[in-house]
């Protein structure tokens, strides 16, 4: 996937949202995004994949793939981060960590997220950015 298409995908996540002006109706989006996301298998639902500075808990389980690609899974207890989960997913999933290192993430800010989070849901959501690009650095180096 290039950088044109990690920027189309961030695009089409705020064409869905965009309907919505109500955040009520935008975490309903978020909470069925989040029910959508691949099962987080419970041998993953480990201290090493938990992230920490979360409210919530969450868990995010990066692995290479043959092709280079970053393989992410996530859950989380919490049906709005679950969702925030989904959207980082939907973004950085089988991706190559490269193209994960040097995407500029605007949709966050262009949702206006982080203005509608508890501030401890704020830290979480750049918490689990943070574990994101960590493994992209890990798999990068290892490459």
């Amino acid at each position: 996937m290039s950088q044109n298409l990690l920027q189309t995908v961030q695009n089409e996540i705020l064409e869905e949202f965009a309907p919505f002006d109500d955040w009520m109706d935008r975490y309903a989006l978020l909470i069925e995004m989040g029910n959508s996301l691949e099962p987080l298998p419970e041998e993953y639902k480990i201290p090493q994949n938990l992230i920490e500075g979360c409210q919530s808990r969450v868990w995010i389980k990066g692995s290479l793939t043959e092709d280079g690609k970053l393989h992410l899974l996530a859950d989380s207890d919490a049906l709005i981060v679950k969702g925030i989960a989904a959207l980082l997913l939907r973004v950085f999933n089988n991706q190559e960590p490269q193209e994960i290192l040097s995407t500029r993430l605007f949709f966050l800010e262009e949702l206006g997220l982080k203005e509608h989070l508890s501030p401890t849901r704020s830290n979480g959501l750049l918490a689990m950015i943070g574990r994101i690009l960590q493994y992209a650095r890990e798999f990068t180096a290892k490459k």
